[in-house]
């Protein structure tokens, strides 16, 4: 049986014994197809860059969450409504993820990257625009729940087809810079769009003031349309990508018991680090400026809050920059690894002295050490997961796989936001209720380490050609036919340059007498 680490074993026919509508594997590499650099670079940018979307949509609401707790204390503070409007998206995120890992294997790239860029806009401007009959704050709190669901379902489209997609683009890049190529436009957009999240509301109460918070909360989800709707023109231009062009199962009968059989435990791996990873990451996101308004007290202005929010989602920046380098340098694996483990040491670290750290004469120094724990979180698990996820599995399979991961960690993120408050509800102090949740994530932090150190493989520079060559062999050994792999637009190209290069071997004309 051939198993995944066990290449070695596999003798693969040479290119003159296998069919020749088999031949997909031996053509020009991606990386020599005659392109410019733009060329090359901007589908990845169109590709990624979507992610913006969920660092902002996702990261915004707690800025909202706590605006709405202020203008209706009775109707939303302390209620299900104030968890559902946080948490939901997360729900929808889910299926989305699912559902489109499915449409992107088994239809198109480009067509599931536009049906997620369209749900984006239509349920950002949805949910800006949340009304209540008759007025009803909770006939609003409804509507503005239902739209967040909704919009999580195109979030989630943006992961497998997306993020799927620029890995797959990134093959076209030169060898060395792939790995950073692929952080930048997938992670770092999405804290790129944290940040932008924790500062817009800022902008918007300094222009409107406290008196008119309704403007600053629909105001601050409404701008959420703005980055899918510039993406739309280049998603509009893009191709599908050519490794999905020569691989895809889209046209053929998917051998589900082999896939599973050969992918199940490294995806059970890659999906249980997600988990762990959104679990702690989304919850802090969304619990930063409660949390800063607990330790600056109620008399404290709302700006100051969501003023120190965004400084604390500052410090995602140099992480996952820096994490986009280091992942070229040692490897996914390690940096990984190094970056989760170090992540660990600071959270024990903050959680013992959380109590001197967490008051308003020490706030300074709770966010610098706040945000280096955040920072190590991007430069490890947060640059890595994604790209672990997008090049551990075949083309053929991509989507789904990396759906199915992604999925695992947006459930990990949905569980996160509902364990934390509680956890800290639970506490016999409020500085328990600090402490507990890092005592928590360092942890997990620390079992991830692990995982990640002895479990995940290592990521080369040509993993995504490697792993088709050995995902081919594979399915050839167990008997699968695989000369119908590739799109039926790719094969037929195969086949007519079969005809130009083989002249001698087309069918002879008869000649009428």
């Amino acid at each position: 049986m051939y198993e995944p680490g066990k290449e070695s074993h596999v003798v693969l026919e040479s290119p003159s014994s296998l069919d020749r509508r088999d031949t997909s594997q031996f053509d020009v590499p991606i990386e020599d197809t005659e392109k410019s650099r733009w060329e090359r670079l901007w589908p990845t940018i169109a590709c990624g860059a979507g992610l913006f979307s969920d660092g902002y949509l996702n990261n915004v609401i707690g800025s909202v969450n706590t605006i709405l707790k202020r203008l209706y204390p009775k109707e939303y503070a302390g209620t299900p409504a104030s968890r559902n409007v946080s948490s939901i998206a997360f729900a929808g995120t889910v299926l989305g993820q699912l559902a489109f890992g499915y449409f992107s294997d088994h239809y198109s790239r480009k067509w599931s990257l536009m049906a997620s860029t369209v749900i984006l806009i239509v349920f950002a401007a949805l949910a800006a625009g949340s009304y209540g009959a008759g007025g009803s704050v909770s006939g609003m709190l409804t509507a503005l729940t239902a739209y967040r669901f909704l919009l999580g379902i195109g979030i989630g489209g943006e992961y497998p087809a997306g993020s799927v997609a620029c890995a797959e683009s990134t093959g076209e890049l030169k060898s060395g810079t792939r790995n950073r190529w692929f952080i930048l436009f997938t992670n770092v957009q999405i804290d790129f769009g944290f940040v932008v999240a924790a500062f817009v509301p800022l902008v918007l109460l300094w222009i409107f003031k406290e008196n008119h918070l309704r403007a600053v909360w629909r105001i601050s989800l409404a701008l959420g349309v703005i980055p899918p709707l510039a993406l739309m023109w280049m998603r509009v231009k893009l191709k599908e990508p050519e490794e999905f062009r020569r691989q895809s199962m889209k046209d053929t009968k998917v051998p589900w018991l082999l896939i599973i059989k050969y992918y199940w435990f490294r995806l059970l791996i890659v999906s249980t680090l997600w988990f762990i990873y959104d679990f702690s990451a989304y919850s802090f996101g969304l619990y930063a400026s409660a949390i800063l308004e607990v330790i600056l007290g109620d008399s404290a202005p709302l700006w100051k809050s969501f003023g120190w929010n965004v400084v604390i989602n500052l410090f995602y920046i140099p992480g996952c920059l820096a994490g986009a380098w280091v992942s070229d340098w040692i490897g996914p694996r390690k940096a990984l690894a190094s970056g989760v483990l170090a992540q660990a040491v600071v959270g024990f670290i903050m959680a013992a002295a959380y109590a001197q750290l967490a008051t308003p004469a020490n706030i300074g120094a709770f966010v610098v050490v706040y945000g280096i724990f955040m920072t190590l979180g991007e430069l490890g698990p947060g640059d890595n997961i994604g790209l672990m996820a997008s090049k551990t599995a075949a083309t053929a399979v991509r989507g789904q796989y990396y759906g199915v991961a992604a999925a695992m960690g947006k459930v990990g993120a949905f569980v996160g936001s509902f364990v934390f408050p509680i956890i800290q509800a639970n506490a016999p102090n409020a500085t328990r209720a600090g402490q507990d949740p890092f005592f928590v994530a360092s942890s997990l932090c620390v079992l991830s380490a692990a995982i990640a150190f002895f479990l995940l493989p290592q990521i080369g520079q040509d993993q995504i050609s490697e792993e088709d060559i050995r995902f081919r062999a594979y399915l050839q050994v167990n008997g699968f036919d695989t000369s119908k792999m590739g799109t039926a637009e790719y094969r037929a190209e195969r086949r007519a340059s079969v005809i130009d290069v083989h002249p001698g071997e087309q069918k002879p004309r008869t000649s009428s007498a």
